[in-house]
């Protein structure tokens, strides 16, 4: 562990786009950070749904220490955790793979009673072109809808599947090298709209990974309005992108944003270190 972050050293926020994302600096995440600096932090977090941190030289020990300082760790429910940190999951794609992990727009692991509150990300190894990751702000979908369609999805309540077969098939290469021999698939009821439990804001809380039909109607019913809202909320007005370097690290709300890791980098092996912080029951 280095040296504690002076109490009142100053850190910057600098927004990457419109809609989301803002990249902090002035701080070492490897250090014993000061309470707040970390609060800081947090309000930085909650402000642009997603915070960025370049050039983060994390041990998976530092990495999971800080992880602590905003939240509790929690196991990923398919993949095994690295060697001595099991809540530490690999997220590859290497050179001979076509499909990479978590490749659709998501938020993770919906399909949890209580999924994530946050997932935290750190950059081991990056191709040298491609490998981007865009976030897309689920506030800003949502309040951009008509009043009557609001009125229409606050009243509907989505079922979430692990099992759906676009992001099943993300999943298979880490599932055989390192999965769970006895997996199980998952389901979960959510409100379609969902109110933050710290901002108070409501957000969109459905995704094209997880989100199979609202309950109460058939999947051919629900399939229409559900892939209009999957469409609406990726417009670009709505979405940030990230261009990974190894050592960046980022840190997203899962309760109003999704996030899409881009399948552009075919030959080249992308590697990262992923930690989820417990969440709690969406209403």
């Amino acid at each position: 562990m280095r040296q504690p972050t002076p109490a009142r050293r100053a850190i910057e926020v600098a927004p990457i786009a419109g809609a989301l994302g803002a990249e902090i600096t002035g701080v070492d995440l490897a250090a014993e950070l000061a309470d707040e600096v970390v609060a800081e932090i947090r309000r930085a977090w909650l402000d642009h749904l997603v915070v960025f941190f370049r050039d983060q030289r994390l041990q998976p020990e530092e990495f999971l220490a800080f992880a602590r300082r905003l939240g509790d760790p929690v196991e990923y429910p398919f993949v095994k955790g690295i060697e001595g940190y099991p809540e530490i999951i690999a997220v590859s794609k290497l050179p001979h793979e076509t499909v990479n992990f978590g490749g659709i727009w998501h938020s993770d692991t919906v399909y949890l009673e209580r999924p994530p509150m946050a997932t935290m990300l750190i950059a081991r190894e990056v191709p040298p072109h491609g490998g981007d990751t865009e976030w897309s702000n689920m506030y800003a979908a949502y309040e951009a809808l008509s009043p009557g369609l609001r009125r229409l999805l606050e009243g509907l309540q989505a079922v979430n599947s692990s099992a759906l077969a676009d992001v099943s098939k993300t999943r298979e290469d880490r599932i055989r090298d390192h999965g769970y021999d006895d997996a199980q698939q998952y389901l979960a009821v959510h409100p379609v709209v969902r109110t933050h439990p710290e901002t108070g804001r409501k957000a969109l809380y459905v995704n094209p990974a997880h989100t199979a039909a609202f309950t109460d109607m058939t999947d051919d019913e629900s399939r229409g309005l559900l892939e209009y809202l999957f469409r609406h909320s990726t417009r670009p007005e709505f979405t940030c992108r990230f261009r990974w370097r190894v050592g960046s690290t980022a840190l997203w709300d899962n309760r109003c944003t999704m996030h899409n890791p881009i399948n552009d980098y075919h030959g080249y092996t992308r590697t990262m270190h992923r930690i989820s912080l417990a969440g709690d029951v969406p209403r």
